[in-house]
């Protein structure tokens, strides 16, 4: 059976957009089998989407020191629906600010950590226009939370 990697995105940049991107190719490398990557974007995403998945990644811009509204508002959506349903789920995270993002760190966590998901690998945080190691960090956690699911 096919498993699905949901990616939750709000991408308002071209700085997110590359991340996103990045993100994707990484989920859908032909070194891992057998994942649907589905793509939904946050204001959009549904319980039932969140459900549906085996895996997520979730990419946010972060303004004024926290998750965008976009992504909160997911949060929001899915989190009592999702609750006991999803725990220990694997998710990634991709961030990209023009400073701190200390504060979405944070929120993020707390979130998932209500919600009893478990990181397949720390989240990517870029600050200002991302590099191709930034990308590369990106491609590796898409690669990372498909492997987590797949059949590699």
């Amino acid at each position: 059976m096919m498993k699905r990697l949901l990616i939750v995105h709000h991408t308002p940049s071209p700085a997110l957009q590359a991340m996103y991107e990045a993100v994707r190719s990484g989920a859908g490398t032909d070194e891992v089998g057998g994942v649907e990557v589905v793509s939904r974007p946050a204001l959009t995403a549904s319980a039932v989407d969140a459900l549906e998945a085996d895996a997520y990644l979730l990419g946010t811009p972060v303004n004024l020191g926290y998750l965008s509204g976009a992504l909160k508002h997911f949060f929001d959506q899915v989190y009592y629906p999702c609750l006991e349903e999803t725990a220990r789920r694997p998710f990634g995270a991709y961030l990209h600010g023009n400073n701190d993002a200390t504060g979405a760190l944070r929120a993020l966590e707390s979130i998932t950590t209500g919600l009893r998901w478990r990181a397949v690998r720390p989240p990517v945080v870029v600050t200002g226009e991302p590099d191709r190691s930034d990308l590369e960090r990106c491609w590796e956690l898409g690669a990372m939370a498909a492997a987590e699911i797949g059949e590699v």
